[in-house]
């Protein structure tokens, strides 16, 4: 059985895919400064040359990456299977997303010499890749930019005056969460929005501005959108924003401040909701049916890279190639979330949990497990985000927006950029630091995205709470980022036991714990949060803080 889904045939890419029919791999050239560049582009990132055409390469490239993928199948490959970086011979800033054969995945080791091999799929040819005969090894390809460098790409201030300044947070709401509610998506957004605007002491007329993330209604991503809550509610809206590429999930927050710096808008609502739960158990009794079909534009998903799991596991297994991290080093991570969470009555999942369960946890694709992952949920979130001057008079206490952190410094292209740390981490966190006098030390609570338990891992080095590489000693025994230890760490549970929010559920912790409302989970004192939004797409940080 041929294997599903495979690659869309562009203009762009046919050479590529099509290449194998002669035995040949072929990257694309720039004629001029003869980089290869990948994904073919219409012009050459590095001298910005029109000059571009395919070139036949030796096929041989040093495995950079893999994970051995245990969770996801798709047509023509079960699991298990191994799903890996290989840096091209002729120009290692050139990955290649791909599968290894031919070969038992426990000798597999990073640095050996691999060479193409294609599989032949319908009209298009999969360059799959095998260790060579001669057992060699290679140099790891170099990170374009060192981890510890980001700072130095970071652009300077242009006014001396922040928009941060102009807005604060004057409302939070949340929807009842569960892991299969069965019910719509907008009345679960509806739901949020009715708490949120009630929490801020308004009313929906007061609201001009909607905002959200990514306003798509897919694979139980979201309701719809703007269009879909205004349709409900009837607000006419003089600004509004939605999208993927923006500043991670919560750059609907970003993006509201911005209006209200501007004077686009006085109050503006932020939304994201999530209904994959229900999503899936509707698939599974043939009532909804996934979009897409047997091609996609992917160059990942064609070798079951289908999952952001597999990007992920690839950059942690650099991770801990280069610094020595462990999987204990994760494992401290999921069982702080997991110790928080048993003191939110809102978390899905509450029951203890002790290193023994994490590690002997069912795999996914290593070096993940299964509580290496957040967890699948129904939920929506909103937060209303106010002009400062109408949030003096409003009935809670206002939190204001200290700095946020949204410089792109490295390639978006998931195999093609950072290789220790989560893509679009490091960049932004660098960034936040450069708009604000506030330093790492002054934080007193961080709710750091973490789909997976990397995620986090990467932000706490990023933001630096710890040096680059320090993670393994930093997070050893979990004290670090207890409630009560030098960082405390997504006090509501985080998206691994609280349930999958994507970001805005730090948000409304963030808020809860500034304005001393957390309950048994209150950390004493708190004033100044970061919040990381995302990672992998664009993503953003924001420090917020009380009045004093």
């Amino acid at each position: 059985m041929s294997r599903l889904p495979l690659p869309q045939l562009t203009f762009d890419n046919e050479f590529f895919w099509k290449s194998g029919a002669d035995g040949v791999l072929r990257i694309q050239e720039c004629g001029d400064c003869k980089a290869l560049i990948h994904p073919p582009q219409p012009v050459c990132r590095y001298c910005h040359s029109h000059n571009m055409g395919p070139r036949e390469v030796s096929g041989r490239a040093v495995l950079s990456a893999f994970t051995v993928n245990h969770r996801f199948s798709i047509p023509g490959l079960q699991a298990p299977y191994v799903v890996a970086q290989v840096a091209i011979e002729e120009d290692p800033r050139v990955r290649l997303t791909t599968n290894i054969i031919d070969c038992d995945p426990d000798e597999l080791e990073l640095g050996r010499v691999v060479e193409v091999v294609f599989e032949e799929n319908d009209d298009v040819w999969l360059p799959l890749f095998r260790p060579t005969a001669e057992t060699e090894t290679a140099p790891l390809p170099e990170d374009e930019i060192a981890p510890q460098d980001f700072g130095k790409f970071v652009r300077p201030m242009l006014t001396t005056e922040k928009f941060e300044d102009a807005a604060a947070i004057t409302g939070i709401g949340a929807s009842r969460m569960g892991r299969r509610l069965m019910v719509s998506p907008l009345s679960l957004t509806v739901e949020a929005c009715e708490a949120a605007i009630a929490d801020a002491g308004l009313t929906l007329a007061d609201i001009d501005g909607l905002s959200t993330y990514p306003a798509m209604d897919a694979m139980g991503m979201g309701e719809g959108g703007v269009t879909a809550l205004e349709g409900a509610l009837g607000i006419r809206p003089t600004w509004i924003n939605g999208g993927m590429d923006t500043f991670g999930p919560g750059g609907s927050v970003i993006a509201a401040v911005m209006a209200v710096a501007t004077g686009m808008a006085r109050h503006v609502l932020c939304f994201r909701t999530l209904w994959e739960a229900t999503f899936n158990q509707l698939m599974k009794e043939g009532r909804v049916s996934p979009p897409g079909g047997t091609r996609v534009n992917s160059w990942q998903a064609p070798f079951g890279a289908t999952s952001a799991a597999h990007t992920l596991a690839l950059n942690a297994q650099r991770h801990f190639h280069r610094y020595g991290t462990t999987k204990e080093t994760l494992g401290w991570i999921a069982l702080n979330q997991r110790a928080n969470a048993a003191l939110n009555p809102t978390a899905i999942y509450r029951d203890p949990m002790t290193m023994d369960d994490y590690l002997n946890a069912r795999p996914i694709t290593t070096p993940f497990g299964l509580y290496d992952c957040d967890v699948p949920c129904d939920g929506a979130v909103a937060v209303v985000v106010s002009a400062v001057d109408a949030a003096v008079d409003l009935p809670k206490p206002p939190v204001y927006f200290e700095a946020v952190g949204t410089q792109i410094i490295e390639r978006t292209d998931w195999d093609q950029t950072t290789l220790t740390h989560e893509p679009q981490v490091l960049g932004q966190a660098a960034h936040l630091w450069t708009r604000t006098s506030l330093r790492p030390a002054d934080v007193d609570v961080a709710e750091l995205y973490d789909g997976f338990t990397f995620n986090c891992l990467s932000w706490l080095e990023a933001l630096g709470f710890c040096g680059i590489g320090e993670a393994k000693d930093f997070l050893d025994g979990g004290k670090a980022i207890a409630r009560d230890g030098v960082i405390p760490l997504n006090t509501h549970g985080g998206q691994l036991s609280h349930g999958r929010t994507h970001g805005m559920g730090l948000i409304h912790e963030a808020v809860s714990q500034l304005r001393g409302e957390a309950g048994e989970r209150q950390v004493d004192g708190a004033r100044v949060a970061v919040v990381s939004s995302g990672g992998l797409t664009p993503s953003g940080a924001l420090l917020l803080r009380t009045a004093t």
